[in-house]
């Protein structure tokens, strides 16, 4: 079973009652087709966007949960039962309006909503990548975390006018060359002031106290010998201010999800709703330009299976085939025909357009 549905208009049996007037011009209908063509593609865009940033970014890929926020309206519907029980929005689209004026509300309020998004989702991610830099600092290995969490005062000479101490990073594997070598790797270091201060799977962090004068030296030298000095001053604040930031991008980041969520949930319902109302503008106008004045035509959802496509356009075809009176070959040519073929390659003898629905799998990476 497929996702894709197919809206169709044929022409109709009753007798309708629309005039020129309340339709316009032949002219503004050819325009306006290949305005409602390309509003529908640019509309469909943007709730495509909505829903990979809300999957992706926000979800972190969970389709279930995707899922239960892709409703519509106050029933919750899903795009589906929206669709296959589609009915206008008179209060939000007034029919009075003429369609120019109804396909710009549309097109204006898709535009507000791509705009918003823009705005909410660069604020979200630039929040959300500073805690992840921050946090980053705090895991990984001793050769490039934040060490504040892990010093202490005491492992530091503090406040000398002289003396200095640095932080080495020596692999495992090299620890008693470190023993071997540091005391004398260059002169004026104070013997016997190297201890582990921490380790990981992979490298051991010591301190050692040594002349401030002949730090360039011993920095130079350690990296002769594949010891790593870390650039680091110690401040007893830093932790501190470090975790207190951590809480603060944290709170900003739930506080903006939150927010993002029911926004999303609710301009996802928008902005579908929106390519409906269009599509069915679209319908009208292509069924107008198709079938001709009076308006008097039948539109329908069909949801085809993969294994009835062929057969269910072949009985189309035999009953509406009588609508083509002109070479069926010349369409192949792909010859531009405003209002009929803008933006679609498919042609057949009845208005066709394809709708695609699953915005769950469209979203797999």
């Amino acid at each position: 079973m497929t996702e894709e549905y197919w809206i169709i208009s044929v022409p109709g049996k009753s007798t309708p009652r629309q005039t020129y007037d309340e339709v316009g011009t032949l002219d503004s209908l050819v325009a306006l087709s290949d305005d409602l063509a390309k509003l529908d593609h640019y509309i469909e865009g943007v709730a495509k966007k909505l829903t990979q940033f809300f999957f992706h970014d926000i979800l972190d890929d969970d389709r279930n949960r995707l899922a239960e926020n892709l409703v519509l309206g106050p029933n919750g519907y899903d795009p589906i039962r929206y669709t296959t029980e589609f009915q206008w929005d008179h209060a939000k689209y007034p029919t009075k309006q003429s369609l120019k004026n109804l396909s710009d509300i549309i097109a204006k309020a898709t535009t507000h909503i791509e705009n918003e998004l823009k705005l909410r989702s660069q604020s979200y991610n630039s929040v959300k990548q500073n805690l992840e830099t921050f946090e980053k600092k705090q895991i990984g290995s001793l050769l490039t975390r934040n060490l504040n969490d892990i010093v202490k005062k005491e492992h530091f000479v503090l406040g000398s006018e002289y003396l200095k101490t640095l932080l080495v990073c020596v692999p495992k594997a090299m620890v008693n060359d470190w023993y071997g070598k540091y005391e004398t790797l260059c002169a004026m270091i104070v013997p016997r002031t190297s201890e582990i201060v921490a380790q990981d799977q992979d490298y051991c962090l010591f301190n050692v106290t040594l002349f401030q004068k002949t730090e360039d030296t011993f920095r130079h030298k350690c990296r002769e010998n594949k010891f790593t000095v870390r650039d680091f001053t110690f401040d007893e604040k830093a932790f501190t201010n470090e975790r207190d930031k951590i809480r603060e991008l944290e709170t900003e980041r739930q506080k903006l999800y939150a927010n993002l969520v029911r926004w999303l949930k609710i301009n996802f319902g928008e902005s579908f709703s929106a390519s409906m109302h269009i599509k069915v503008l679209r319908v009208f106008v292509e069924s107008v330009l198709r079938y001709g004045l009076p308006v008097n035509f039948v539109a329908i959802i069909i949801h085809p299976t993969r294994k009835s496509t062929k057969r269910l356009r072949d009985v189309l075809d035999q009953l509406f085939g009588y609508l083509d009176q002109s070479d069926r070959s010349i369409y192949d040519e792909q010859i531009d025909i405003p209002g009929i073929l803008a933006l679609q390659q498919e042609y057949y003898p009845y208005v066709y357009f394809k709708l695609d629905l699953d915005y769950i799998d469209m979203n797999k990476k």
